[in-house]
């Protein structure tokens, strides 16, 4: 019994120190309890204040398909116009990416409520590739939020160019150089293998940092792209990502253009042009690309009725890569407009689903079967031949016949007289 007083004595004479140690005590608690509680509700259940919209997302699904992929749909007329595409090939597109991604596969969520479709997904993705519209402008119809529109476009290109780019993004082989052979002999300009040109791509969203880097004649920031296109505006050849502070040299000296042919992987071209043979094909560039033999220029101010006739042909045959520049924007107005992305890496993938897709229009509507290439008549075939993987001197070699300035002016002789015997005369 005599302990009891001795404590409650103890309690009664509690100092200012004690005092400030319980506070302490508490108040580091209190934030324990707090810590624990934000990581409770960071990985599981319902987040305190999060608004949810009831978007009608089966609803959504089922006017789409009603609208555009059911039997008497309402807008069959005009699916190829707002896809940019037949429906076949759409559909296509969309059972590959939902085979390659399980993300684009509906789902049911923990109360058994259907998520969205595959349709509605890469519905959402195309409206905003071909019509260049924020990511937000897509949930009215398809119901759709703004950031699963985006993961839905991002997954979506990186779909695409998984699946098709093997297919329809690589350089030309035995059969489409024998092809595009045959359409520049036929147009005058044999071994003639495409242009080859660059495109400049706003980016809005570029980094402050970088904007000095990635600004140059167009005073504002863009990527540049370089390709190579034939007459029926296929694209054989994608070099994106460069500054848009370069120049078409500039990109050149980066460019794996001619990666395969320096490694000795291209089959040779064997063509003959005014008694001279040529064992490389070459693409039509404008004034600013080297004197290379694989480059066929325009004559800046030409003299004489050969010179001048030249001149013209090359031109209008150069334009080739400038059309196809144009189809590619008109189809996918994403890459004419300002890119909204801030990382580089997707918009590199946004530019090659894109040129993958243009190329698969290209081959749906049968662009590429309009000529006959079956070697008969004046035109005989070209003969494509292969050889060993060359050695370190031969690649130094075939590097400086590629750069050969003599071999450049030779060529551009050859041609203005082969197209003055041909049609000039």
């Amino acid at each position: 019994m005599d302990r009891y007083p001795d404590i409650l004595e103890d309690i009664l004479h509690f100092d200012e120190d004690s005092d400030d140690e319980w506070d302490m005590l508490l108040a580091e608690t209190k934030r324990e309890e707090e810590s624990r509680s934000k990581r409770r509700n960071k990985h599981r259940g319902s987040v305190p204040g999060h608004r949810i919209i009831r978007r009608g997302r089966v609803e959504g699904h089922e006017r789409l398909y009603h609208d555009y992929f059911a039997l008497n749909c309402v807008y069959d007329a005009f699916f190829r116009r707002r896809f940019r595409m037949g429906r076949p090939l759409f559909l296509r597109i969309v059972n590959a990416v939902e085979q390659y991604d399980p993300y684009f596969i509906q789902t049911t969520d923990a109360i058994k409520n259907l998520g969205l479709s595959s349709l509605q997904k890469v519905t959402a993705a195309f409206r905003i590739l071909t019509y260049g519209t924020p990511a937000d402008s897509v949930d009215e119809y398809v119901r759709i939020g703004e950031s699963t529109a985006i993961e839905s476009l991002r997954r979506f290109v990186q779909a695409v160019i998984a699946v098709f780019g093997d297919e329809y993004l690589r350089p030309p082989n035995n059969n489409d150089i024998a092809r595009l052979l045959a359409i520049g002999e036929q147009r005058g300009f044999p071994g003639i293998l495409g242009s080859i040109d660059c495109m400049h791509w706003k980016w809005k969203n570029c980094p402050t940092a970088w904007q000095g880097m990635y600004t140059g004649h167009c005073h504002e920031p863009t990527i540049i792209l370089e390709a190579v296109a034939s007459q029926d505006l296929w694209i054989w050849h994608a070099f994106f990502g460069l500054p848009g502070s370069l120049n078409d040299i500039n990109v050149l000296e980066r460019s794996p253009v001619f990666a395969t042919l320096i490694e000795g992987r291209a089959p040779p071209i064997n063509y003959r042009i005014n008694g001279h043979d040529y064992i490389m094909g070459y693409y039509l560039a404008d004034g600013i690309y080297p004197n290379w033999s694989t480059f066929v220029k325009t004559i800046p101010c030409p003299q004489g009725l050969k010179r001048k006739h030249y001149a013209a042909a090359q031109e209008s045959i150069r334009k080739d890569v400038e059309r196809a520049f144009g189809v590619l924007q008109v189809r996918f107005a994403i890459v004419r407009g300002p890119a909204r992305f801030w990382d580089e890496e997707t918009l590199a993938y946004i530019m090659k689903a894109c040129i993958i897709m243009h190329n698969m229009i290209i081959e749906d509507e049968g662009a590429t079967n309009d000529n006959d290439f079956d070697g008969s008549g004046e035109n005989p075939i070209v003969q494509v031949s292969h050889v060993h993987t060359p050695e370190f001197v031969d690649f130094i070699q075939t590097h400086h016949q590629i750069r050969s300035n003599a071999s450049h002016s030779q060529l551009q002789s050859d041609l203005i007289e082969h197209l003055w015997q041909r049609y000039g005369q």
